[in-house]
């Protein structure tokens, strides 16, 4: 059996939020109906922009790997990147009942985010980021490093929290103290961030999606497309998938993918394109 590749680095960019707890409780939700409508939308945004493959493949904060095993086994040469050790671990168990071929095609990388360009180097022709920037107490400096290593022309996909709908699944729950204290939270114009404590636990930050396309935009990324995830799912909590599966994912994809649902999704994915490097 062929063992994925693995590089140590000792940095951390999650703060000791992402620990040993987080990726049990990150492992437990990739199997409920939330977990897999989002990956399986992702993976079909993504598979819309991102060029046919081989094509190089850096997950930023990858985590076990569920993203990255899906693509390998389309072909693409996929590099995870993520500061915890125990998602490192959780991803080579995984991919030890992979076929060999998926094995080849992963490299596991410990270390920051914000080290990708010296840890990796760039020219890559995706560069992937779900889930992250919510663990972060400023993302800017994050996504500038995503379009640094990212090729002239290549895709970048950022998943994160969409401040401007928290209140919706308190409300569905019927959570209805909850509900006012998050609509009183919810980010204004001169507020950039709401935070909560999110599925996993842990204390997290949502974005206003708007606001982190104007940041990839400033680093040289321009908008291609975004599309809103669990529009309709998000307060169902640890319900499993049932045999409509394919129909709630349909249904979640055409609400995700136009206004006014996509606006009150709980997460948003971003696509942009990396710009051309300026002519001397």
């Amino acid at each position: 059996m062929t063992a994925p590749r693995s590089r140590p680095a000792d940095n951390s960019w999650v703060q000791g939020a992402v620990d040993h707890a987080l990726a049990s409780g990150y492992q437990a939700h990739t199997a409920t109906l939330r977990g897999v409508v989002r990956q399986r939308l992702v993976t079909r945004a993504l598979l819309a922009h991102l060029p046919t493959p081989p094509g190089r493949i850096l997950d930023v904060g990858g985590g076990e790997g569920t993203q990255g095993r899906t693509l390998a086994r389309l072909g693409y040469e996929v590099t995870i990147c993520d500061p915890d050790p125990a998602m490192l671990r959780r991803a080579e168990e995984q991919l030890s009942d992979a076929d060999a071929a998926v094995r080849d095609r992963i490299t596991l990388v410990r270390g920051d985010g914000h080290d990708a360009g010296s840890l990796v180097g760039g020219g890559w022709d995706g560069v992937l980021c779900h889930g992250v920037l919510m663990y972060l107490p400023d993302p800017a400096a994050l996504l500038h490093v995503l379009a640094e290593v990212t090729a002239a022309g290549g895709v970048i996909s950022v998943v994160g929290k969409n401040a401007s709908a928290l209140a919706l699944r308190a409300g569905l729950q019927g959570r209805w103290h909850d509900t006012l204290s998050l609509l009183d939270e919810e980010p204004h114009t001169a507020a950039p961030t709401v935070a909560e404590i999110g599925n996993l636990g842990v204390p997290s930050r949502a974005d206003d999606p708007r606001q982190i396309q104007d940041l990839l935009v400033a680093a040289g990324a321009e908008p291609r497309a975004w599309y809103g995830i669990r529009v309709l799912t998000d307060h169902l909590g640890d319900t499993p998938p049932g045999p409509d599966l394919d129909t709630v994912l349909e249904a979640e994809w055409r609400a995700g993918e136009r206004d006014p649902y996509r606006q009150v999704a709980r997460l948003y994915h971003l696509i942009h394109q990396r710009r051309p490097l300026d002519p001397w």
